[in-house]
C-alpha cells in the first residue's frame, strides 16, 4: 500500500487545517490503526492522533484532544486529521501511517509526511 499524505500549509494561530492521508494498492487492513505523527527538526517523531479502521476508536494525545479530530472515509480510504485552534507549537511535518500500535517501530507503512507551520 502507498500513503499520500496532503493538506498542510501556512496558518496563523487559531486557524485550521485539515490533514488527509490517503490509501492506494489497497484498502486500510481491517484490523489496522492509522496514525498521525509529527516531527521537529532534532526531536523524535512524536505520535498525534490514532483511529481504529475497522471500528473508528480515536485516541489522541493530551495536548491536542478537544482542538484535532480524526476521522476515516471508507468509501474515500482516506483518514483525514482536523486540526482546529492550531497553535505555534504544532508546527511539524505531519506523517501518517498504518500499522499494529501507535508506538513508532510499529508502523508498516508511511507516508511521505505533509509540513504545519503556525504563525504567532
Amino acid at each position: 500500500v502507498q500513503l499520500q499524505a496532503s493538506g498542510g500549509g501556512l496558518v496563523q494561530a487559531g486557524g485550521s487545517l485539515r490533514l488527509s492521508c490517503a490509501a492506494s494498492g489497497r484498502t486500510f487492513g481491517r484490523y489496522s490503526a492509522v496514525t498521525w505523527f509529527r516531527q521537529t527538526p532534532g526531536k523524535e517523531r512524536e505520535f498525534v492522533a490514532t483511529i481504529s479502521w475497522s471500528g473508528g476508536s480515536a485516541y489522541y494525545r493530551d495536548s491536542v484532544k478537544g482542538r484535532f479530530t480524526i476521522s476515516r472515509d471508507s468509501a474515500e480510504n482516506t483518514v483525514y486529521l482536523q486540526t482546529n485552534a492550531l497553535k505555534p507549537e504544532d508546527t511539524a511535518v505531519y506523517y501518517c501511517a498504518e500499522g499494529r500500535s501507535t508506538v513508532v517501530r510499529d508502523q508498516d507503512y508511511w507516508g511521505q509526511g505533509t509540513q504545519v507551520t503556525v504563525s504567532s
